[in-house]
């Protein structure tokens, strides 16, 4: 497939924005790390890479809205909406374990219509456009379907910072692990639907996440044959931010058994802001650009307006780390 020129553009802001990841990554022991809430931390490399992704993305579209990890701010109902997460599996990056991916997604009127996710690590390129397919390096993705729920391999990720789900979710946890062959946790949502797309996993489900963290990944699995829903099996998993994503066989297992097991599907959470890539708060009640809901541009911070951001220096080759055991 020759993607679009919109898709391009968003390939080519990955790939660049990528390089910066690695080099963070071969660094990763000289990062700035804080703790955004328990057990969820995000560094400096987080935040220079989404300024990256930012800045590559403004210089094609300036009229474009922007959906941020590191800015916040909720997926706009009208106009166009670049929706990223420079780097999905932050926990994995910081550890030293190269299983991370960059996520971007372009929405129209709340509805995805590109996606791409990129390992930037084994230089993998998970690509599709609504209604042209799925690919991986231009090759094109199938999800795979087995006849029985004992021949697929399963993906998932725990919902640590729901306590009030676990109980429910560990159920279907322990119904599922002795049907399938297999049931694993790689702590990266974006290459697990990758994953799923490319016909690595049969199936992926997790509860309580962001549009950021599935937004690509999304497209990627419906536009390889397979199904994405919320756990009641409706359309809404962007907002409740619970996700089953499978072949379509699978698909079907997966739902039945968390209506067995009783997991509900959760209430969106209400969001406070609206807000531009620099992160500023927009005014609910002024009046909408056709293209985007981004308003008032001002510069903001230190950088000004598309304004490329600093790279880090490139780290010197470690000796004797020891990072291999």
């Amino acid at each position: 497939m020759i993607p679009s020129p919109v898709l391009n553009i968003a390939i080519q802001a990955v790939r660049k924005a990528g390089a910066l990841a690695v080099r963070h990554f071969d660094n990763r022991h000289q990062l700035q790390v804080r703790e955004k809430s328990p057990g969820d931390f995000v560094s400096n490399a987080d935040t220079e890479v989404e300024k990256e992704l930012v800045y590559q993305l403004k210089r094609a579209n300036r009229e474009y809205g922007f959906l941020l990890e590191e800015k916040g701010g909720r997926l706009a109902a009208e106009g166009w909406q670049w929706i990223i997460d420079p780097i999905d599996g932050t926990a994995n990056f910081l550890r030293g374990i190269p299983h991370f991916a960059l996520s971007v997604a372009l929405a129209l009127d709340g509805e995805v219509v590109s996606g791409v996710v990129y390992q930037p690590v084994l230089d993998e390129l998970f690509f599709a456009e609504r209604g042209r397919g799925a690919f991986l390096n231009n090759q094109r993705l199938r999800v795979n379907d087995p006849k029985e729920l004992g021949q697929a391999l399963l993906a998932t990720g725990f919902p640590l910072r729901r306590r009030d789900r676990l109980e429910p979710y560990l159920k279907v946890f322990t119904t599922l692990l002795p049907e399938c062959a297999d049931l694993r946790r790689d702590g990266s949502a974006a290459l697990d639907l990758a994953y799923t797309a490319a016909g690595r996993y049969d199936g992926y489900f997790e509860l309580n996440l962001h549009p950021w963290d599935v937004a690509a990944g999304a497209l990627l699995v419906r536009e390889a044959g397979g199904f994405v829903t919320s756990v009641g099996g409706n359309e809404n998993f962007l907002t409740t931010g619970d996700v089953v994503a499978a072949s379509p066989r699978t698909h079907e297992r997966l739902l039945a058994v968390m209506r067995e097991c009783g997991l509900r599907e959760a209430v969106p959470p209400p969001v406070a802001r609206l807000v531009n890539a620099e992160g500023a708060s927009l005014d609910e009640t002024a009046p909408r650009r056709r293209l985007g809901v981004r308003r008032n541009e001002g510069a903001s911070g230190a950088r000004g307006e598309g304004e490329r951001p600093a790279r880090p220096a490139r780290p010197r080759k470690p000796s004797g780390e020891g990072e291999g055991s």
